[in-house]
């Protein structure tokens, strides 16, 4: 029997931290990939409150729960990362606390309407900076919608699929 080990991935390693971060209990990502995104993403959960220990080849997350992540005291800053970015506003669009999004001046000048606008229907009270960042957003009853995405895009659809671990069924 062959075992076959993937080379690290950038997309996957992020999408891991952040459910990780909301899942209960400890989390082990095997492999992951160490880059600027990733760090970014660190970083923003760690001022939500999430603990990490980063062993060999391995990061390991200390999940708050989905209820769990605590009120962060500054910005959320993204840095280069538009992932993190797109995919936090997902995240923070669920919880019942203010937030802001922000990143560095390159992230700043690239889109964020397109994870606005979806997350708006679902109830998400957030706001871009001339559909850039910041983003601010405050709490708000999240619900599930039927949502038909113009341009294809993993970071806009894994943005919805965290919001949607937040909201309430949609109605029929």
């Amino acid at each position: 029997m062959k075992t076959y080990r993937p080379p690290p991935d950038k997309s996957i390693t992020l999408r891991a931290l952040l459910l990780g971060a909301i899942a209960e209990g400890r989390t082990a990502i095997k492999n992951p990939l160490f880059c600027g995104d990733t760090r970014a993403a660190i970083s923003c959960l760690k001022t939500l409150g999430v603990r990490f220990e980063m062993p060999k080849e391995r990061i390991i997350v200390e999940g708050r729960g989905l209820r769990g992540l605590k009120p962060p005291r500054r910005a959320l800053d993204a840095r280069e990362a538009g992932t993190v970015g797109r995919m936090l506003a997902g995240l923070m669009a669920g919880q019942v606390f203010p937030s802001t999004i922000t990143g560095a001046a390159s992230l700043r000048r690239r889109p964020m309407d397109r994870v606005a606008e979806p997350l708006a229907r679902m109830g998400a009270r957030i706001r871009t900076r001339r559909g850039g960042l910041p983003i601010g957003i405050k709490p708000a009853a999240l619900k599930g919608v039927h949502y038909s995405m113009p341009v294809a895009s993993a970071q806009v659809k894994s943005a919805l699929l965290l919001a949607g671990l937040y909201a309430r069924a949609p109605r029929r």
